[in-house]
């Protein structure tokens, strides 16, 4: 088995770049001269999972083998199109797609090398074919004319089990590229009755694929590029423990300020903070309250208004130029789907819009300047399986480029303590290391250290 080396080099020799790299020619060695029958790539968030795959893609076909990309969302499918006709204009893709009247991106439309088809078959010539799972599980591996000869599962720790058996017959070879801290496949139904066996329909298709190939080659990208030097340390020690990563950038290398001068208050000290440190907590008064507690609610929105209102600038690697911190470079992450409509009820109130606010489930992939961050264990009487999921935290944790703020009630240390992870051991499970109760109070343990009370 081929992996990646555990462990970033120095401080001193460390160069992100260098290391990528080497990293990326492994992976395509193992892609396109390894026998192996799948290739496991394991990504940090912002390690350029996306530009892996356009890059593979374009190695295989200028190799002259056919190739299927699978993606989970739609919307991933589209960027992935783009992606690629952004590289190599010339090239022909094609872009698998329902029946539906809004399948697709329409800007497909106008790009001359992209063929858009509901049929396989029409597609099957072409150098490169990307679709959705759950489209391509409709296909018949005759209606293409034969298997091709190597897939690329996209964000194939979200693609469950099940989903991997359903399109397994349509290739011979497969690159699998995914991100392992964050969230787990989702599923509408208890799976309790499958747990512990090879062919668990509800596990990840990377899980399902070890769990009949273990021998398979296994790497790590080492470097992410969206987290800063003040964020990779925490993101990497909290969910990242076997897998650890380093950011692109160093301490200096991005920075934000704000030109209006702070008001005194806890919300004002507290984007201070964060514009300092990269973290930022703001503590409100301990209390069991409803899910959508109008206080946390109203904090977040005032977090975001006072970043508008002091007039934000970041500055990055990306280019020698302040840039304005504006309304769509802000995203507020929350547990559940109706504290991110109060949210967004809030910020219309104090007359802020153009912001994303979302759960973690829908910020999965996704980038901004700066996040806002209502924590799930914020005044809840008790701390369940769904807020303690690791991943959930992570999402959350890992979408900015420059600073993150957490707003949370006291007491979340008290209730992890009261709540300790109590889960059944299941037969033949792997442990999921690091749980959400050691996640959450490493994470915690980091974050007192940039710990505003609101109104103190």
């Amino acid at each position: 088995m081929t992996t990646a080396s555990a462990s970033p080099p120095a401080d001193d020799v460390f160069d992100p770049g260098a290391e990528a790299a080497r990293a990326t020619a492994e992976i395509l060695r193992d892609t396109l001269h390894s026998e192996a029958r799948g290739v496991v790539v394991d990504s940090p968030p912002g390690a350029g999972k996306s530009t892996l795959v356009v890059r593979a893609a374009l190695e295989l076909a200028d190799a002259g083998r056919p190739l299927m990309i699978v993606a989970q969302t739609n919307a991933q499918v589209d960027d992935l199109v783009l992606r690629l006709h952004e590289k190599r204009p010339a090239l022909p893709v094609g872009r698998l797609h329902s029946s539906d009247p809004d399948a697709y991106d329409k800007a497909l439309d106008d790009l001359p090398t992209v063929r858009l088809s509901t049929k396989a078959g029409d597609l099957a010539p072409l150098p490169v074919v990307i679709s959705t799972a759950a489209k391509w599980a409709h296909v018949k591996v005759e209606d293409a004319g034969g298997p091709w000869r190597h897939a690329i599962v996209d964000e194939a720790y979200q693609m469950r089990g099940d989903a991997l058996l359903a399109v397994a017959g349509l290739f011979e070879r497969a690159l699998f590229v995914g991100d392992p801290g964050q969230l787990d496949p989702f599923s509408t139904v208890g799976a309790e009755q499958w747990a512990g066996l090879s062919h668990d329909p509800s596990a990840s298709a990377v899980s399902t694929l070890l769990a009949h190939n273990p021998e398979l080659p296994q790497h790590e990208l080492p470097v992410s590029w969206r987290l800063p030097a003040s964020a990779a340390p925490l993101v990497s020690a909290a969910f990242y423990p076997y897998t650890p990563f380093r950011s692109g950038t160093r301490e200096g290398d991005r920075t934000l300020e704000f030109r209006a001068e702070s008001d005194g208050s806890g919300v004002d000290r507290v984007i201070d903070e964060a514009a300092r440190a990269g973290w930022g907590l703001l503590e409100l008064p301990a209390a069991h309250t409803p899910r959508t507690d109008p206080e946390a609610v109203r904090a977040v929105a005032l977090v975001v208004r006072r970043m508008l209102d002091r007039d934000g600038v970041t500055v990055s690697e990306r280019g020698p130029d302040p840039a304005p911190l504006t309304a769509d470079r802000i995203c507020v992450g929350t547990a559940h789907r109706d504290q991110a409509a109060a949210v967004r009820s809030a910020l219309d109130g104090l007359g802020v819009h153009g912001v994303t606010v979302d759960t973690a489930n829908r910020l999965q992939g996704r980038e901004f300047d700066v996040t806002v961050v209502l924590h799930p264990l914020s005044g809840r009487p008790d701390a369940t399986a769904f807020h303690l999921e690791t991943g959930r935290l992570c999402v959350l944790a890992s979408r900015h480029r420059h600073a993150c703020v957490v707003v949370c009630r006291a007491g979340v240390a008290e209730l992890l303590d009261a709540h300790p992870s109590a889960e059944p051991v299941q037969l033949g499970v792997t442990v999921k290391f690091p749980d959400g109760w050691e996640a959450n109070h490493s994470v915690l343990s980091r974050l007192s250290e940039h710990r505003v009370a609101l109104g103190g």
